[in-house]
């Protein structure tokens, strides 16, 4: 009786690859990387801006402040209008917005209606941001956690690129990085309403969904949690310093490169400079920063990378009048908001057991509020008591967050104690988290 053939090993299964992806999803993290640049993509066009338009330091400044102002308020609510209209309309909604206020702003003939058009595109913003990292996790394939790295990886792209975009296209006009943001997101909102569709869902599922809907003053109702609040007040003071070394510096760049007689540093020069630090903070919030709240701690890793950060704003007041020194530490700076970035997120989503959604979005509101004080204060305080003081300030602040981070220890006990979260989990926060 003839014996059966032994049946052929099975193929092993082949291992999802982070790059075969729907096209959904390419388009969703092209559209990131767009958002994200908008972020640095002012920067090294304020001088030039100043002088075009007639305008002071503390003015230009203001684009800044007015974007992130109001992107922080709408972060309050954002979970809410997700949650009513759905992941896919959100991010169409934002996208809408940005496209509009990025050409109206490109068009400005005064720099006040750049303020306000920059508004209305944090608006925008912060619609698609609280909402895009959902969306890729919702079409990707090979799992969720591949969804966080290209996020990850789009945002640092963004964040690198965008100074780069701005100097390239700010050294033929001022107007440029506004027309080519609009254009690229354009083009993104025409893939994402093409290639994106929301999923389809029971009638039992749909009324989950309901039901698990945020009420409209969920993120307000959120900062009652002492954890939660104790996070959102390092952010913020930690976002002051921040924000004052990434949109006060180009003005004592500039004013450097002159004293020394650098006659070739315009909004070409600032784009790389600041593409410099991008590029360093990119690296160390995707690669650094895992390693090190892993083998350190989350609380070690905060409380090292303020302290660093105090230093660099330190030594900007030194070397205001250096060119050079200039350069060197915002780039070098650059390497630790990567981490800290990261692990501010990370110790916000293992400090309370809030909904993820909600504790982000509102986590992320009080963040970008902080950002949006410090354009607004560095151009008076430079011109009271000059070019150092607003990065003394900086520096006072970056202290206060470490004194308010040692103060709420022990409303912090679950940071670092509790096993990681799920990638779901994760995804929720680094979503909103990770913007600034």
């Amino acid at each position: 009786m003839p014996t059966a053939a032994p049946e052929a090993p099975a193929a092993p299964a082949r291992k999802p690859s982070i790059l075969r992806q729907p096209t959904a999803v390419w388009a969703i993290a092209f559209a990131c990387a767009i958002s994200f640049m908008g972020i640095g993509l002012v920067d090294p066009i304020l001088p030039a801006i100043s002088a075009d338009l007639g305008a002071t330091p503390a003015q230009t400044m203001l684009l800044f402040t007015s974007y992130l102002f109001i992107t922080g308020i709408a972060m309050f609510f954002t979970s809410w209008v997700s949650g009513l209209i759905g992941v896919r309309w959100t991010l169409v909604a934002g996208l809408v917005l940005i496209v509009l206020f990025a050409a109206l702003a490109g068009s400005s003939g005064s720099v006040g209606e750049i303020i306000g058009f920059r508004a209305g595109w944090g608006l925008g913003n912060a619609l698609f941001i609280s909402t895009a990292l959902a969306a890729i996790v919702g079409a990707a394939s090979g799992g969720s956690r591949q969804a966080i790295v290209l996020y990850e990886a789009a945002l640092g792209v963004g964040m690198a690129v965008g100074p780069l975009v701005g100097g390239a296209l700010g050294s033929i006009s001022w107007r440029g990085p506004f027309f080519g943001t609009a254009a690229l997101m354009a083009i993104a909102l025409l893939a994402i309403l093409v290639l994106l569709r929301a999923p389809k869902q029971s009638a039992a599922e749909r009324a989950a969904a309901r039901a698990a809907r945020p009420s409209l003053v969920a993120s307000f109702k959120a900062l009652g949690n002492p954890a939660l609040l104790a996070l959102a007040g390092v952010a913020m003071f930690y976002n002051f310093g921040f924000f004052v070394l990434l949109a006060y510096s180009p003005y004592p760049m500039e004013a450097a490169a002159r004293a020394s007689g650098v006659r070739e540093f315009g909004a070409h020069e600032l784009g790389l400079v600041f593409f410099g630090w991008g590029v360093a903070l990119a690296i160390t919030s995707v690669l650094v920063a895992p390693v090190l709240t892993r083998r350190l701690g989350l609380r070690p890793v905060l409380f090292a990378m303020l302290s660093g950060l105090a230093v660099c704003l330190v030594l900007l007041g030194a070397f205001v009048g250096s060119l050079p020194g200039l350069i060197a530490v915002v780039v070098v700076s650059g390497l630790l908001l990567g981490v800290m970035n990261t692990a501010l997120t990370e110790a916000v989503m293992e400090a309370t057991d809030l909904p993820r959604n909600v504790a982000s979005s509102t986590y992320s509101a009080v963040r970008f509020i902080g950002g949006a004080i410090a354009p607004a204060v560095a151009g008076p305080i430079a011109a009271a008591l000059g070019e150092p003081a607003p990065y003394w300030f900086g520096a006072a602040s970056i202290a206060a967050a470490i004194v308010v981070l040692a103060c709420v220890g022990h409303l912090l006990h679950r940071v670092g104690a509790t096993p990681q979260e799920s990638a779901e989990g994760e995804a929720q926060v680094i979503s909103a988290g990770d913007a600034a």
